[in-house]
């Protein structure tokens, strides 16, 4: 019997949790040999209830048959945690899903800029034009957009991904054959669509949740663009920063109700973007020959025209372009001439970046300042030309100490 049908059995168990089939993974090395392990051996094992071992001990392949016709039929890929092309991000989580049904092509996730993009569904006009403007100059500038796909901030996102002729990747909170919105077959053109989900089975409201540690785990970020106080976007953000991924956001308006929650991870501690190269240019080290600033335009033109990435060293925000800005200008300004533009606070800020990149939260300690006031200073010193945002939430002066 093919292993694929040990990892689908695993994959099938409707009363097991994910997380207990990652302990049984992680304790059994593959599915084959959890569906093979001895009589009383899944009730030892932490994280599987009693319930779910005598779900397990029954082993029953009674679906599988079914599941494997429905993923012919219907055009999916099964990929299991054994793939060469699972990602390995993915399974570093802390309850990857055992199978991927994968409808389209999934790119190599562990050699891409996968950023995800996430929002309310009931957004604004303003949050529908940033979600599509920031995916589109992402996938425009060589990265991957991963979306859920719902109405609102999703949808826009994927949308303005496809603008761009780039590569979507959407994930599912149902199984295949629980979706049939055109927007998903349009991903599946160049991208892919995938669920951990086999055919058949019935959605709960939960599996939406539970999509949220996928989108995350394929990602090397996060972008919220708009939510409100209470909204699934901030537990999409919680999940990103348990894996250790970077999250941004969009500022909104201070009065907007459907902005509180974006606005209240800014002063969290979430890095600050208007456009897509605020993301991209965090990852343009780990990347240097794939991703390039793109000039921003309204996402309905032609395509934009495509820059080379600058040098990390020297990447400084393109909003609002000044004379300090202009190429003939060496690459570091000389402080005194800028002590004049800045305010109290700037200055504060300014004199607690060591000559090494420093840390946000070593910025805030030294200043007193708070971590909200700090980071809004920091995106007009960026603005300015006078730091430079780096990876790890870390920054770096862009003038010249004189003694």
């Amino acid at each position: 019997m093919s292993a694929v049908t040990y990892w689908v059995w695993l994959s099938s168990l409707e009363t097991v949790s994910v997380r207990a089939k990652a302990a049984l993974i992680r304790r059994f090395g593959d599915a084959e040999s959890v569906f093979f392990a001895p009589s009383g051996a899944f009730s030892a094992i932490d994280g599987v209830s009693a319930a779910e071992a005598a779900a397990l001990e029954r082993r029953d392949l009674g679906r599988v048959d079914e599941i494997l016709s429905d993923c012919a039929r219907e055009d999916l890929a099964i990929v299991t945690m054994q793939d060469a092309l699972y990602p390995r991000r993915l399974r570093a989580i802390y309850a990857p899903p055992v199978v991927l049904y994968v409808r389209g092509k999934l790119p190599r996730v562990d050699d891409e800029a996968v950023i995800a993009i996430v929002g309310t569904r009931s957004a604004s006009p303003y949050g529908l034009k940033m979600g599509r403007q920031i995916a589109y100059e992402i996938a425009k500038g060589g990265g991957i957009v991963v979306s859920g796909l719902t109405n609102g901030i999703d949808a826009a996102a994927a949308r303005g991904a496809l603008d761009a002729d780039g590569i979507c990747i959407g994930v599912l909170g149902t199984a295949h054959d629980q979706n049939d919105s055109t927007l998903g077959y349009d991903v599946c053109r160049k991208g892919a669509l995938i669920s951990e989900y086999a055919p058949g089975r019935a959605s709960l409201r939960s599996f939406f949740r539970e999509r949220n540690r996928i989108s995350a785990g394929l990602s090397l970020g996060a972008v919220a663009v708009e939510a409100p106080e209470k909204s699934g976007t901030l537990l999409f953000a919680a999940e990103a920063l348990e894996q250790g991924r970077e999250v941004f956001a969009v500022p909104g308006n201070a009065d907007a109700p459907g902005c509180r929650g974006t606005n209240a991870l800014l002063k969290d501690g979430a890095t600050p973007v208007t456009c897509g190269w605020d993301v991209l240019g965090e990852f343009a080290p780990l990347f240097p020959d794939k991703l390039r600033r793109v000039a921003a335009e309204r996402t309905d033109a032609p395509a934009a025209a495509v820059q080379p990435a600058p040098e990390p060293a020297k990447a400084a925000s393109a909003a609002g372009k000044k004379e300090i800005d202009k190429e003939k200008s060496v690459a570091y300004i000389d402080l005194r001439t800028q002590l004049a533009q800045l305010s109290e606070t700037q200055l504060k800020i300014v004199s607690a970046i060591e000559k090494e990149p420093t840390h946000v939260d070593d910025i805030v300690e030294k200043t007193g300042l708070g971590a909200a006031t700090v980071l809004t200073q920091l995106t007009v010193l960026t603005v300015k030309g006078i730091v430079r945002r780096l990876p790890g939430n870390r920054v770096a002066l862009n003038v010249q100490r004189r003694s």
